[in-house]
């Protein structure tokens, strides 16, 4: 993984962790990551293996056995764990999305209780919680509600949430619900839809339950399912934030989230490329290898232009991050053009391999199949452009 070297420069240890991560990936994730597709399980054994190394902990203070990373640790972590299998950063990404939560939000005592095992041990497996069937780009419109009952100091959860990774393996959600005032015109308790709340729901927890495992183009080895509460009564204790306070908890989180699937996307679009160079290489046609034909050496000149570029702006917004600078439009930018070229490198990697290209002999065609999800989760491309344009704007 050559190319992945390609950027600002990295501190020691951040590239330490990238070579780390790097070695992991290619000696144990990439190596499953067909057989996991094919088979739509995900890999335990490798998870494990991720919890041995503390990646589990990425996120994680180091107070709370955490490996306590800066956003570009993050990243290059994130960049190569994806260069081995996109479905396994994207459930590392999810868990770490979560115990970001507990570690920013969280009390003491929530901290104390979650995060030690969550970085040591991987598990519980967390998940996040924000989207519904009827609100995913705009999570203001959120239906899922969270009834305050004084008498017993808990909070009672109704609805439904929809996309969750790690949703048949995870232990723990953070989810986000409307807290529903008493006393609306029905005598019925309303939704207010200022009052948005993150809560820390254990998944054992009656009402709790696990919907279906969606069947996908790619990202096959990450189990995505619906959630649905009903009356699932959660400890007042469990809120993460003050009511009202969860859709800008959510923001900042998912602003943070999307340097991860940037990073991500980089790392596929860097293993196409890899990929689609060493076929180059060893594919001969007119009696010479392709690599030597100069419509395909530009093809595979634009391809590395592209996933530098890419890489550049997931720097450029873990620089603003760690400056304290705000960077909600480098985060955009980032996360717009890296799936972008995740899309177009696999896309000219399967051209590159031709009629093998289109086969599951070769890798590129479930790294193309798995590109196309960068340019949805965590904000679609349209998301980003609304930001970015936001920006140019000074909004």
């Amino acid at each position: 993984m050559t190319g992945a070297r390609v950027g600002s420069a990295l501190t020691d240890e951040q590239a330490a962790v990238r070579d780390l991560v790097e070695e992991f990936a290619a000696e144990e994730v990439r190596p499953t990551a067909a057989e996991a597709d094919e088979t739509e399980t995900f890999p335990e054994d490798v998870w494990d293996g991720l919890a041995e190394l503390g990646l589990t902990g990425l996120t994680v203070p180091e107070e709370y056995g955490g490996f306590g990373a800066d956003e570009t640790t993050y990243a290059v972590a994130n960049e190569a764990l994806a260069h081995g299998s996109l479905a396994v950063a994207t459930a590392l990404s999810v868990h770490c999305l979560a115990t970001s939560c507990i570690a920013e939000f969280g009390t003491e005592a929530q901290r104390e209780a979650w995060l030690p095992e969550m970085a040591e041990t991987g598990r519980p497996v967390g998940m996040f919680c924000l989207s519904e069937p009827q609100a995913g780009s705009n999570p203001a419109q959120m239906s899922t509600t969270a009834t305050h009952d004084p008498e017993a100091d808990e909070y009672v959860l109704n609805g439904e949430k929809q996309w969750i990774t790690n949703g048949k393996r995870g232990g723990v959600a953070i989810v986000f619900a409307k807290v529903a005032s008493e006393g609306g015109d029905d005598g019925e308790a309303a939704p207010d839809d200022d009052a948005i709340t993150q809560f820390l729901v254990p998944a054992d927890i009656e009402g709790f339950e696990v919907g279906k495992k969606e069947e996908k183009l790619g990202l096959r080895a990450s189990d995505t399912t619906g959630i649905t509460f009903d009356d699932c009564r959660v400890p007042a204790e469990n809120r993460l934030t003050e009511e009202g306070k969860g859709l800008s908890a959510a923001f900042r989180t998912l602003t943070e989230g999307r340097i991860g699937i940037a990073a991500q996307a980089v790392g596929v679009a860097q293993a196409a490329l890899d990929e689609a160079t060493s076929y180059a290489e060893e594919r001969e046609q007119f009696d010479r290898p392709i690599g030597d034909i100069q419509t395909i050496r530009h093809k595979l000149a634009e391809m590395s232009t592209d996933v530098s570029a890419a890489r550049l702006l997931v720097r450029e917004a873990c620089r603003q991050a760690e400056a304290g600078e705000d960077y909600r439009v480098a985060a955009s930018k980032a996360k717009y053009r890296a799936s972008e070229a995740a899309m177009s490198v696999t896309n000219e990697a399967v051209q590159i391999h031709g009629g093998y290209g289109y086969t599951t002999e070769f890798d590129v065609e479930r790294l193309y199949r798995d590109a196309k999800i960068t340019e949805i989760y965590e904000g679609t491309t349209e998301i980003q452009k609304t930001i970015i344009a936001r920006g140019v704007f000074g909004e």
